[in-house]
């Protein structure tokens, strides 16, 4: 992997959006003939090049890994992953991904909390020893991760696929299946937030203590109030200043 730092466009005025940072920092990414692998400058780095304070700077990041254009790696950096963003209408599709990605979060929130709250229920009814198995291994990878400084990703996404086994539910492991990638978004733009990781690990804990104890209702309530939760993010709350 290469980091390169050519000079960025001129400063963004501070009323804008964070799409418009996420425009700037794609065509700057296709300007300078970036492609998948390659670092881009550190966020304090970029905040200051553009003039934009670091929360938006930050929601614009998540933006653009959520539409695949960058991911951030821990103890890496952002690096893009995505080609095939010269020409200038490639910045203006990106932003056009964001916005109706954006658009439609308020859906995706809505079916998970309804099929993940029965999907806990049923795990409550009808874990086995080796669903819990499953459902404390991804516990502890997660804390792991998150004391190690990560967001945590690929434990929150085991810890819910656990549950989901351990409902030994087909047909909602199925739906759960067919909208495993929105869910994806809204996970990377969740445990982006600050502090989220570990207050997500927290609201884990609780729906696999109530399926460990068999309580249906609890686990329910549990997986309710994680989903709300974990549902609170930049994208939703507006335009951010500066």
């Amino acid at each position: 992997m290469t980091e390169r730092s050519p000079a960025f466009p001129g400063r963004l005025n501070r009323s804008r959006l964070y799409e418009q940072v996420a425009e700037q920092i794609t065509a700057w990414i296709a300007d300078n003939g970036l492609g998948p692998g390659d670092r881009i400058p550190p966020e304090r780095e970029l905040a200051t090049r553009l003039g934009v304070s670091r929360a938006t700077l930050s929601q614009a990041l998540v933006a653009l890994e959520v539409v695949g254009v960058v991911a951030v790696r821990h103890g890496d950096g952002t690096v893009v992953t995505r080609a095939g963003l010269t020409g200038a209408a490639g910045p203006a599709r990106i932003v056009e991904a964001i916005r109706a990605h954006a658009d439609r979060l308020p859906e995706i929130i809505d079916t998970r909390d309804a099929l993940e709250t029965k999907l806990a229920a049923l795990a409550a009814e009808r874990r086995t020893g080796e669903d819990l198995a499953r459902i404390d291994a991804a516990l502890a990878g997660m804390a792991e991760d998150v004391e190690a400084g990560g967001r945590g990703v690929a434990g929150d996404e085991q810890f819910h696929g656990a549950v989901t086994a351990a409902a030994h539910s087909l047909l909602l492991a199925r739906l759960m299946e067919e909208i495993s990638e929105l869910i994806r978004e809204t996970r990377l733009e969740s445990l982006s937030q600050p502090d989220r990781p570990r207050a997500s690990l927290a609201g884990h804990r609780a729906v696999a203590d109530a399926i460990r104890a068999g309580d249906p209702a609890a686990a329910a309530s549990a997986m309710h109030d994680h989903v709300t939760m974990v549902s609170d993010v930049a994208l939703l709350r507006g335009p951010t200043a500066g």
